[in-house]
């Protein structure tokens, strides 16, 4: 059933890791070296890595997501007691082609028939969201990859919301927006979009600024949120 609050939308605009492209595929498929340590390897690495994002932002020291990914995945090995510079390599390179979730094709693909312009705006370098669009073949079911390079600076910043608005030629309240991420949907909220949290685990809202217009489940729920 459409969503009022959805009514006139001229574009969705996708966070990627964590909302199109899961984050622990490449220890998944690549970590088997770590044994029992895998899991908790693989969510210290993405911790540090947003951490380290939110950090850099606030000590004004922006590195591109590459570097960050690499130095928070350096801290989770170490921290786990593992220091191997061929794994590090290995889930690096593993990082340029995440899988994508199963509902992800689907849901674009209904988006595009739809008449809605579709794009991703990420923390992610260029050369890692083209490699990662590319990998789980959806180049031709996104009009465009957005990054924070652009402005030099991480999410929640305002300047990378204002990315989307500028390069889709419309305005906040015409973008439906989507992340898994609970701060960055309350970023994104507070910034003007129209918010559609992806709630893929069962997480709580964060108590920040913005208010979330709805959330899902399953990317399935959206195109039926936007009358499609």
């Amino acid at each position: 059933m459409s969503n009022p609050a959805f009514a006139d939308i001229d574009a969705c605009v996708f966070d990627a890791y964590g909302t199109l492209f899961d984050v622990h595929s490449a220890v998944r498929r690549g970590g088997a070296a770590l044994g029992d340590k895998a899991d908790a390897v693989s969510a210290l690495w993405r911790q540090k890595q947003l951490e380290y994002t939110w950090l850099r932002s606030l000590m004004d020291t922006h590195v591109d997501f590459w570097q960050v990914t690499s130095e928070g995945l350096d801290y989770a090995l170490i921290a786990s007691g593992v220091e191997d510079s061929g794994l590090h390599a290995q889930l690096m390179d593993l990082y340029l082609s995440l899988d994508a979730y199963p509902d992800v094709t689907d849901a674009l693909t209904r988006l595009r028939a739809g008449g809605k312009k579709t794009a991703i705006l990420s923390n992610g370098a260029p050369k890692m969201l083209d490699a990662a669009v590319a990998s789980a073949g959806l180049t031709d079911l996104l009009d465009e990859a957005l990054s924070v390079e652009d402005v030099g600076i991480y999410k929640p910043d305002r300047r990378v919301y204002q990315i989307a608005v500028e390069r889709l030629s419309t305005t906040p309240e015409r973008i439906c927006f989507v992340s898994t991420n609970a701060w960055d949907a309350s970023g994104a909220a507070h910034f003007g979009f129209r918010v559609a949290w992806m709630n893929r685990f069962g997480k709580i809202p964060e108590r920040l600024p913005g208010k979330l217009s709805a959330t899902m489940e399953s990317l399935n729920e959206l195109p039926p949120l936007l009358g499609l």
